[in-house]
């Protein structure tokens, strides 16, 4: 169960994580403008939180340096488990972490955390869950769509195409398997109701009373 910060009638709220499908995350993503400045960043937000897993607050620390588009991995010195630590993101990240990495340098920007303001400057976590809560609203998303909503999605879909659960721990940079088991464990009862629609019982109409 995870905080809810999108509001203050909310607060002291708890919500279980609701990992969002990719119709959803495309939805989510063609809110964002192919054009503008400020599209080309939030689309790569976006992308980078739903193909990594990070943690938004590891996300607005990526400088442009840590980034390694050839082995598809960032370099994270501050993490939550309080050591330095390489993850990886998916290849399909690639064309939107590109885009913005041109963007930012035919502004001029040099320099500072990767994600930012277009003057250059720091963007907040507060940002990030606004613009995610809008378009989401925008995109006509019932669920609640936020930075560990994406997080959750990574590892949802992850599980489902049967990466092991020591190679999910390693992606989300958790301390050890445990941790990432009962992280799933979240997850489950969504995929079980899917799983139960391909399951064959005996037909109630040949069953005598």
């Amino acid at each position: 169960m995870f905080p809810n910060r999108s509001g203050a009638s909310n607060k002291g709220r708890t919500f279980a994580p609701q990992p969002l499908t990719p119709a959803e995350v495309a939805a989510l993503i063609g809110q964002c403008s192919v054009r503008s400045a400020t599209g080309i960043r939030n689309r790569a937000m976006i992308t980078l939180l739903y193909r990594s897993g990070l943690r938004v607050s590891e996300m607005l620390a990526v400088r442009t340096a840590d980034v390694n588009l050839a082995k598809h991995s960032i370099r994270l010195l501050d993490t939550k488990a309080g050591e330095p630590q390489t993850r990886g993101f998916h290849p399909s990240a690639d064309d939107a972490l590109m885009r913005w990495m041109d963007c930012r340098r035919s502004r001029g920007i040099r320099g500072g955390p990767l994600f930012c303001t277009l003057a250059g400057t720091e963007l907040s976590s507060v940002y990030v869950r606004n613009m995610l809560h809008r378009i989401g609203a925008q995109a006509g998303i019932e669920k609640r769509v936020h930075p560990h909503g994406l997080r959750h999605t990574f590892a949802a879909e992850l599980d489902a195409a049967g990466a092991s659960l020591s190679v999910i721990s390693k992606l989300l940079g958790h301390s050890s398997v445990p941790t990432t088991a009962r992280y799933l464990d979240h997850l489950t009862n969504g995929q079980a109701v899917t799983a139960l629609q391909g399951v064959v019982l005996p037909d109630l109409a040949t069953i005598s009373p």
